[in-house]
């Protein structure tokens, strides 16, 4: 156990993650979603990002202190690691930069 829940939180993290994989607006075709045309045109990071501002920034305004507004930023935030992760494996596979 840690002091803070920190092994709770990243669970209910992990629940609300794969709970979006079954929503309605997951997947615009077989197996590609709309993060994946974000990424095909270089503005999936810009679009990561100012999600996770704007959820961390109605928290507390809409519905009062809605977590699911946390647990979206923090979705967010994962899926720009691993924009960020993607972009160094290219790096790393090409030597470039």
């Amino acid at each position: 156990m840690m002091k803070y829940n920190e092994d709770k939180i990243l669970k209910e993290i992990e629940t609300y993650i794969k709970g979006t994989y079954g929503q309605h607006y997951a997947q615009v075709s077989k197996g590609t979603q709309v993060q994946d045309l974000l990424r095909s045109v270089g503005i999936d990071k810009d679009f990561c990002q100012a999600n996770a501002i704007k959820y961390l920034c109605r928290f507390g305004k809409k519905d009062g202190r809605n977590r699911k507004d946390l647990l979206k930023a923090v979705h967010y935030i994962v899926l720009l690691m691993n924009s960020e992760d993607q972009k160094w494996q290219i790096v790393q596979q090409f030597k470039i930069l």
